[in-house]
């Protein structure tokens, strides 16, 4: 029967790994000695952690440096579609995209975070670092907050309480009852706005996707304060992702029929 040190060690052991993956993906790889001293490693010690990953497939070594290898794709590309409602929402992203020539995201809530799954850029779209699998902070985020308008107190204020509300520009909400009197806004009008909260000068319209009562994720539609105003922002955006959450969950409701 393995001890408490033993099983200890072993979960220890776990995190260490997805510490190394991490920090091979943030730095764009690191010798096992570079790996050593971010993570006050002995050398032997990360050499061993490097080697196991390497012999299972999810590190790879160029040169003397070791990266995250192909292994990782062919498991993101299975989360991203492990469910078929992802798959339903994705060429719409796309269409949205083509239609508005701006950024059109789905984020689904993960861990109290907003994860970017699908996302296509139009010929006029701001890029920005918004990769597929990026976390980003629901408060700060349109779809996010559409998100969190349809969850119930109880959680939002747990997601609050864990992740905090990080003021990334001078615009975030970081109050938590200012937060929660505009998902009252939202959950009334299904339309969630990121006006420069989570990057200065983008802004950004939010709808949820629901499946009855429960909440999928939600879809966004990104671009410059300069063509993000007036009547494009309050009506033509709103009303474009709403007819396309509408039709999502039309699907989304007869999927099985």
């Amino acid at each position: 029967m393995e001890s408490d040190t033993e099983s200890q060690d072993r979960i220890k052991t776990t995190e260490r790994i997805f510490q190394i993956v991490e920090l091979l993906m943030r730095k764009d790889g690191l010798s096992f000695t570079e790996v050593a001293n971010h993570l006050d490693l002995s050398r032997s010690s990360a050499y061993r952690h490097l080697t196991s990953l390497e012999r299972q497939g999810y590190v790879i070594k160029e040169s003397e440096k070791y990266y995250p290898g192909m292994q990782f794709l062919d498991i993101g590309e299975y989360v991203r579609t492990r469910k078929s409602v992802y798959e339903m929402i994705e060429p719409k992203i796309g269409k949205l995209a083509e239609r508005t020539d701006e950024r059109a995201e789905f984020i689904v809530e993960e861990h109290g975070t907003g994860i970017f799954v699908h996302r296509e850029v139009g010929e006029n779209a701001v890029h920005t670092n918004t990769r597929i699998g990026r976390s980003i902070p629901l408060h700060a985020s349109a779809a996010g907050k559409a998100i969190l308008a349809h969850y119930p107190t109880q959680r939002v204020e747990e997601i609050v309480e864990s992740q905090g509300l990080e003021e990334l520009t001078q615009h975030t909400i970081t109050d938590a009852d200012e937060l929660l009197d505009e998902l009252t806004e939202i959950r009334e009008t299904s339309i969630a706005y990121n006006d420069q909260e989570l990057i200065e000068g983008l802004r950004a319209v939010g709808v949820p996707i629901l499946d009855g009562d429960d909440v999928i994720g939600g879809i966004s539609i990104t671009g410059p304060t300069s063509r993000f105003q007036g009547e494009k922002l309050k009506n033509e955006y709103p009303d474009l992702l709403l007819g396309v959450a509408n039709e999502l969950e039309l699907n989304i409701a007869f999927r099985d029929e």
